[in-house]
């Protein structure tokens, strides 16, 4: 399988993760959530030789695309979302759907659709990594904002897509915050469901 590199700014009033992936035996780029200063976030990527061709936001919420639309004027990529948060998302050019692979270079990356934070979460997968957007965190799973069906939804989401899918290495990396690995995570998920959180 060929290789993929990634590097994590934080960016905004929100300190929200934004993520530019880049297969390194193409040099073919991506960006997840563009999120906020797109000053820092051109820098990054002109810092990398071979810019990047998509930008992938994980879910509707403005924090996540807030520089969104200038990053895609710069670099000319493509701009994909969810189709049931794509219309919620300024500047969308394309939709994804779960199980959807998306190549980079050399490189897959598999969509994961996870209901709940939004109807149109999603989380990317490649080679025991995923990025999960706001979905999924150490400590818990993404805010449902006390809506029992949205918890449930995402709960069960998160356990069958991601827990009873990938092993206990794969390392997660959030919309904010720190990284974790689904087995220093999966002894809570019990805890989780019942707290309702």
């Amino acid at each position: 399988m060929s290789s993929l590199t990634f590097t994590k700014l934080s960016v905004g009033p929100m300190d929200n993760n934004a993520y530019l992936l880049r297969c390194t035996s193409t040099g073919d780029g991506l960006l997840i959530d563009a999120a906020n200063d797109a000053e820092r976030l051109l820098q990054l990527i002109g810092s990398n030789p071979g810019g990047i061709s998509t930008v992938v936001t994980t879910h509707r919420h403005q924090d996540h695309w807030f520089a969104l639309e200038d990053v895609v004027a710069a670099t000319g990529a493509a701009s994909l979302a969810h189709a049931a948060d794509a219309s919620e998302i300024p500047g969308v050019t394309g939709t994804l759907a779960d199980g959807d692979t998306l190549s980079l270079g050399d490189c897959d990356l598999t969509v994961i659709h996870l209901v709940g934070h939004t109807p149109g979460s999603i989380a990317l997968h490649h080679d025991g990594h995923l990025w999960t957007g706001d979905a999924l965190f150490p400590g818990g799973v993404g805010n449902t904002w006390g809506d029992k069906a949205n918890f449930e939804s995402l709960i069960n989401d998160v356990t069958t897509k991601i827990f009873d899918r990938f092993p206990d290495e794969t390392e997660f990396h959030p919309g904010h915050g720190a990284d974790s690995t689904l087995g220093a995570e999966r002894p809570s998920l019990p805890e989780w469901r019942a707290r309702g959180w």
